[in-house]
């Protein structure tokens, strides 16, 4: 017979505000196999873990309920107590009143009602419960990083600096990401690439870390601690053993109008190039979109003039199996497409162009060598009109409704440049809200306002027109004085919205990972594990988890890195014992268990039964590795015949939960 002891938390007024947590008790102690039960402020506390062990030694508890918050939170805390008092861990059930039940209602006869409800279906799981052993399984002392952008950089270096082999694989020729295309940093106003190229050289010359550049993750497998992983390295064309990036091939490459990609489009490069002069790894690629020898197999000078003999038109993709025992992703952001904002005229004028495009224009290493010139024409601009949130905090289907939260910030270090390089430049900024929360970030906007005289207008533009004269009618709105403004413009800037990068949901899917739904990486939890994936042995670095700044990414970078060291360190890790088991005598091989599982557990065996009739018989049964299984249930939901369970969370405790609610 069970003894369970059931234990309600106050979580402070979280709970005790909205339910009756002293009635929950009381009415959960009539439940059957219920010999104590108890209401405590904070059950999570050292007090009320105690309360907990010593009911278990006292009353010889075979089973405990904790009415409390979500598993998420304290499920570990609460089996750890158990555990320590000698019963199996895994005979705790959580009954999550907080989540599922005070924060939703506010009635406390309602909550109250609720609550003994969500305890008594725990109370029916627990009986159904059994002791579970969780099993051991290996760990590869090698991380991968996803994204070569600053926050893939950062983790590598800091995962190398343990000692462990990490590899960085990156879908563009070099790594370095959008900081590579920054002028200047706020709100220091460093130059970027001083900040990066060191640490872009660190990652190259680290003998701990290999750069899959111009490649991409293609498969995902296995659990943590043992990833399996396919790496597709395109073909570059280029033999990057030989090659020393010379530069002479881009030099002589007669394919000149390939539109610059690194440059947004500004400039041209030639069909065989290196990104930027600081590039990591400094190697050619052959851009085969554009390349005659390719296309038509006429030209070849890149082959002629190299003399590494680097070249290699017959090079084809290579694909690379590899293993790992953690995984971070780091895809980075892109802005979104502005293309569809037509009342700022982007599509039709060349003088509309977006803060990212803005700052290859404002670059030394840029298509315009560092000076500001509008790109119609190639003149100096007198008036720029700055436009933020557009597309940022937007309820309609073409924008975000998140705040991109950098915006505001580099806007100020664009408006600041500008009148510190061109005084005679007016610049105007509309806004709906300037937001600068971090360390020095209001002081930095003030000096704009105070001490460069950038216009600050609460308002939002209305209109943008292009005028057959060249210049840019700005419609705007002042909120504060209350009046329309109409204003000659040179240049206008838009502070696009950002939003993860298109590789992140198709990579969250080979990795089974949560994404929100504004496909941003979605966090174990967003205050206790901030860069964990809810899958475990995925971890999250950077912009792929949501909008922030180049301190706050490297400081995530970093702690991402740490999870990850404390992973590798171990030489073994416990396993999830709740995982699928099969029942051969029901099993049918039909391999519907098989296509769905995401983890490759199951196989399928000949198998010879016994028969009633005294003979025996070959069948088709599945099989699950328990090592490998990682216990998410999809198999038991399509098994027709119902062979497959789940321990821990079988049919019948399901059922008995059921059965429990509609009493």
């Amino acid at each position: 017979m069970q003894k369970i002891g059931v234990f309600v938390c106050h979580c402070g007024t979280n709970i005790a505000a909205t339910v009756d947590v002293h009635k929950v008790a009381e009415t959960l102690k009539n439940e059957p196999g219920v010999v104590y039960a108890v209401d405590y402020q904070y059950m999570c506390s050292e007090s009320g873990q105690d309360i907990i062990k010593n009911a278990i030694r006292e009353y010889g508890l075979t089973g405990v309920v904790v009415c409390s918050c979500s598993p998420r939170m304290h499920e570990a805390t609460f089996r750890r107590a158990a555990e320590a008092a000698g019963l199996n861990p895994y005979m705790v059930e959580i009954a999550n009143i907080r989540e599922q039940c005070s924060w939703i209602h506010k009635e406390i006869i309602t909550s109250t009602e609720k609550a003994v409800v969500l305890g008594r279906a725990a109370i029916a799981k627990v009986h159904l419960n059994a002791p579970l052993v969780a099993g051991e399984s290996p760990v590869v002392k090698r991380a991968l990083v996803i994204g070569g952008g600053i926050a893939g950089i950062q983790t590598a270096l800091d995962i190398a600096d343990a000692g462990f082999e990490v590899d960085i694989v990156e879908k563009k020729p070099t790594i370095g990401g959008k900081m590579a295309q920054i002028d200047k940093t706020f709100p220091t106003l460093d130059c970027a690439a001083c900040i990066l190229t060191p640490k872009m050289v660190d990652c190259a010359q680290n003998d701990k870390i290999n750069i899959f550049a111009y490649s991409e993750v293609e498969e995902v497998k296995g659990f943590v601690g043992n990833f399996s992983v396919k790496i597709k390295k395109k073909a570059r064309y280029v033999d990057e053993a030989k090659c020393t990036g010379c530069g002479l091939c881009t030099e002589k490459c007669p394919q000149k109008k390939v539109p610059n990609e690194f440059n947004l489009g500004f400039d041209t490069r030639r069909a065989i190039y290196i990104p930027f002069a600081q590039a990591v790894p400094k190697k050619a690629t052959i851009d085969a979109d554009y390349c005659t020898m390719l296309k038509t197999g006429k030209c070849g000078v890149c082959s002629k003039v190299c003399t590494a003999g680097a070249i290699d038109y017959k090079q084809k993709d290579e694909f690379i199996d590899r293993q790992y025992g953690a995984i971070v992703v780091a895809t980075g952001f892109e802005p979104i497409n502005i293309s569809k904002y037509d009342e700022f005229a982007y599509s039709q004028s060349k003088d509309v162009v977006t803060s990212l495009e803005l700052e290859r224009l404002m670059n030394a290493a840029g298509p315009t060598k560092g000076t500001l010139l509008r790109p119609s024409d190639g003149e100096h601009p007198h008036t720029i009109v700055f436009v933020q949130c557009v597309g940022s905090r937007c309820e309609d289907e073409k924008g975000k409704p998140y705040c991109s939260k950098v915006c505001c910030m580099y806007t100020a270090k664009h408006a600041m440049l500008i009148r510190e390089k061109y005084p005679d430049t007016e610049v105007y900024v509309f806004y709906i809200d300037v937001r600068t929360p971090g360390k020095n970030f209001d002081e930095f906007y003030r000096r704009a306002v105070e001490q460069y005289g950038v216009h600050y207008i609460k308002g939002m533009v209305g209109k943008v027109v292009p005028r057959a004269d060249g210049k840019l009618d700005v419609q705007a709105s002042d909120l504060i004085l209350g009046k329309q403004l109409h204003i000659d413009a040179d240049m206008v800037v838009l502070a696009a919205a950002i939003e993860p990068d298109k590789s992140a949901r198709p990579l969250a899917t080979m990795l089974t990972a949560s994404m929100d739904t504004n496909d941003f990486f979605t966090e174990a939890h967003p205050k206790l594990r901030p860069v964990e994936s809810p899958t475990a042995g995925i971890f999250l670095s950077g912009m792929c988890q949501g909008p922030k700044d180049i301190p706050e990414t490297v400081a995530q970078a970093s702690a991402a890195a740490s999870k990850v060291i404390g992973l590798l360190c171990k030489d073994k890790l416990t396993c999830n014992p709740c995982v699928a088991h099969s029942d051969e005598m029901m099993c049918n091989g039909c391999s519907s268990c098989e296509k769905v599982c995401p983890y490759g557990a199951i196989t399928y065996i000949d198998k010879e039964f016994r028969m009633p009739d005294r003979t025996t018989a070959i069948r088709r049964v599945a099989s699950v590795n328990p090592a490998v299984c990682q216990g998410c249930g999809a198999c038991t939901v399509a098994c027709p015949s119902g062979a497959m369970d789940l321990s821990g969370f079988s049919n019948s405790q399901i059922m008995a939960e059921v059965d429990a609610i509609c009493k």
